[in-house]
């Protein structure tokens, strides 16, 4: 079945597994460390919740540590693709996993 086959939401590359763990971000443009939460992940990318807002092409660094206290799960570069900013103090970010580092 070729992509144009499938439903819509069946259309990306990378399955999305919803893991809702906390995450650590690195502004490369300022040196500004936040922390939030995961959402989801995928091969190619993540959702990613912060209590601020990061303007579109904001390029940062991601650590998804593991729950069992073993090396990070994820050390990648990453840049933001989507910010949902809605009426609360969470927004919501798409971001492209870029680079991702051993």
């Amino acid at each position: 079945m070729s992509t144009a086959d499938r439903d819509y939401s069946e259309k990306r590359n990378f399955l999305r597994m919803q893991i809702d763990t906390p995450v650590s971000i690195y502004i490369q443009s300022d040196g500004e460390d936040l922390t939030g939460m995961c959402r989801d992940l995928s091969g190619g990318g993540l959702q990613v919740e912060l209590n601020k807002a990061l303007p579109l092409g904001s390029e940062v660094e991601v650590t998804i540590s593991s729950g069992h206290g073993h090396s990070p799960m994820l050390q990648a570069k990453a840049k933001v693709m989507r910010v949902d900013a809605g009426p609360g103090e969470k927004s919501t970010m798409g971001m492209e996993i870029v680079e991702v580092n051993d």
